[in-house]
């Protein structure tokens, strides 16, 4: 069955109901929404003996209707079906009625196979596969399934059928290839954490960094402002909130039904989650949390439960035990996650519900870190361990070199379709997700300056203005990122630009291997309207063009990264205070390119 697209009328109840006797004609003109005449449109009424199809203008008469209300209906193949309501008063003395329907292309289709985790992944006859409450389709006997006639755009598809967890998936649009996205979904599978069972979590977010920031509050800018804290990008489920004390997770309690929901120190209400590889460098978790309204007579109760989907039988194990938290400034947990050394596991960090009926509590999460050993009650610093030779005072560690994961993405994009401010950055963070955004994939240092986070030329690092301190050594703010360089994507393009004339941008990409070895990087090729190399490994360059409208006018800075076949490399690149000038230096990243 279709969607039908209703078409609006505004219509009093004495519009509707008064009109001339008898029968008369409808007649009208189809377009497509780009206001084109559509030919070829059947148009029916629900008087069903009453059909005409449109011509090349796209006009179309039906005569003999019955002067009165009706829905008529117009369908094309590879069209979204659409209706208009016609009523009595629409029709004029000469009993006609003139409409207008458009309709929306769509020939894209959702297609897959379901299969029965319960009987050894045999094909799932018979469940029920929707995008909407009046769209959906049933599986069939070799258990596929197909919704065809849709317009290429994001859904939520939700798969059921009476005795199985029912199951949803987001689709994105960039899953439609040549118009087809194809979705493949087990049912039948144990939950391991609420909601999600080992299928979910097998492709769950990597949490490929041993920092997570997040709230708006800047207790010690730059690295905790709210520009430079996206824990809000990650996975979440349940009921959460990024507040200025941090990213807060609380028990679900916005109606009867959740309020109905038992109480269970065993699975989590809401939580937060990811994949995470455990070694000797990361593998002490700590979480610098607070609370909202909490006593000594009612806690919170929280914990940290841990997936290790290789196992024969995966369940989800709690660490150490089932916490409470009543306070209200921020203090240090620290889980050992040593048990998991060497394997790459789901870790959920959540909160209970400790009672059913009008239960509220919110656990806020500051920060989530990974350390080699503890960090006892520092709230605040970078994270400690063995500095990188040659890369004094820029916070980044032997272990964090050794321990970040490789990146499974090979193109970012510093483009934000929508916007914000410190008090409103919550979509636009949450829209990254979903783009392959730089800040959401990239881990920010902001050492001394934070940065411009929706500017329409894409997201920007920054120096300080005025007299900041000049050094082509010690960067201001970079990313960093680690890949396994290979043939295929081993040439790295940053598209970027600057806001200068007269004052150039500093800046440096420098690659760390796993052993500590660091090399600053030259590029190969340019397209800068001014480019030169400066002291340190630091290229300076000038380029004002590039815009949202004119993707193509940014500079291109091209990177051989082909030395490094066969190895993990860390990959930073960070702006400078190059010379002294009164002006804040900037660096846009319009798009980063592993190809």
């Amino acid at each position: 069955m279709l969607g039908i697209a209703t078409v609006a009328q505004s219509c009093s109840d004495d519009d509707k109901n008064e009109g001339p006797a008898g029968f008369g004609t409808v007649t009208g003109t189809v377009t497509d929404e780009f206001d084109a005449p559509l030919a070829g449109v059947t148009v029916a009424t629900d008087e069903s003996e009453v059909t005409a199809t449109t011509d090349e203008l796209g006009a179309f008469t039906l005569k003999n209707i019955s002067i009165g209300s009706h829905i008529i209906t117009f369908s094309k193949a590879n069209y979204q079906t659409a209706s208009v309501t016609v009523y009595a008063k629409k029709f004029n003395d000469e009993k006609v009625a003139t409409i207008k329907a458009t309709m929306e292309y769509a020939a894209a289709k959702i297609r897959g196979i379901v299969t029965d985790s319960k009987a050894g992944g045999a094909p799932l006859a018979g469940a029920t596969v929707s995008i909407s409450a009046s769209r959906s389709v049933t599986t069939g006997a070799d258990g596929s399934y197909e919704i065809d006639n849709l317009p290429i755009k994001d859904y939520t598809v939700t798969f059921a059928k009476e005795g199985y967890t029912s199951v949803s998936r987001n689709l994105g649009m960039d899953m439609f290839v040549d118009g087809t996205a194809t979705l493949n979904v087990a049912m039948g599978s144990t939950e391991l954490l609420r909601g999600l069972t080992k299928d979910d979590l097998i492709s769950a977010d990597k949490w490929f960094f041993n920092e997570y920031r997040g709230g708006r509050n800047a207790d010690a800018y730059p690295h905790w402002d709210w520009a430079c804290n996206y824990m809000c990008t990650l996975d979440f489920a349940g009921t959460w909130e990024e507040q200025n004390e941090g990213t807060t997770l609380q028990i679900r309690n916005s109606s009867d039904d959740q309020r109905n929901n038992p109480a269970n120190l065993e699975i989590f209400d809401s939580f937060v989650y990811g994949s995470k590889l455990i070694t000797p460098d990361n593998h002490t978790m700590t979480l610098s949390l607070r609370t909202h309204s909490a006593s000594d007579d009612a806690p919170v109760y929280y914990g940290v439960q841990v997936v290790d989907l290789s196992a024969a039988e995966p369940k989800a194990t709690l660490i150490g035990g089932v916490k409470t938290l009543n306070s209200e400034p921020y203090v240090n947990r620290e889980f050992d996650l040593s048990a998991y050394d060497g394997k790459e596991v789901i870790i959920a960090i959540g909160i209970f519900r400790q009672q059913s009926g009008d239960y509220w509590k919110q656990l806020v999460l500051r920060t989530i870190r990974f350390t080699a050993n503890s960090i006892g009650d520092d709230l605040w610093s970078w994270l400690p361990g063995t500095p990188v030779e040659g890369l004094s005072g820029w916070q980044m560690t032997m272990e964090m070199v050794r321990s970040t994961m490789p990146h499974t993405k090979k193109s970012f994009t510093g483009m934000c379709e929508i916007g914000g401010n410190r008090d409103n950055y919550f979509p636009g963070y949450r829209e990254w997700r979903e783009k392959n955004h730089v800040a959401a994939n990239w881990s920010f240092m902001p050492l001394q300056k934070d940065p411009e986070v929706f500017p329409s030329e894409g997201y920007l690092i920054k120096t300080k203005g005025g007299d900041a301190t000049v050094s082509t050594t010690l960067p201001q703010a970079y990313f960093y990122a680690k890949f396994a360089i290979a043939e295929g994507s081993n040439r790295l393009t940053l598209t970027t630009r600057n806001f200068s004339s007269s004052n150039p941008t500093f800046f440096k990409m420098t690659a760390i291997t796993e052993d500590g070895t660091l090399k600053h990087l030259s590029p190969v090729e340019n397209t800068a309207q001014m480019a030169e190399a400066a002291a340190d490994g630091c290229w300076k360059f000038i380029h004002e063009s590039g815009d949202k409208s004119h993707p193509d006018d940014y500079a291109k800075f091209v990177y051989d990264l082909s030395e490094f076949n066969g190895k993990n490399v860390m990959i930073t690149i960070g702006i400078f205070k190059g010379e002294a000038n009164g002006d804040e230096n900037k660096l846009v990243f319009r798009a980063i390119d592993l190809n």
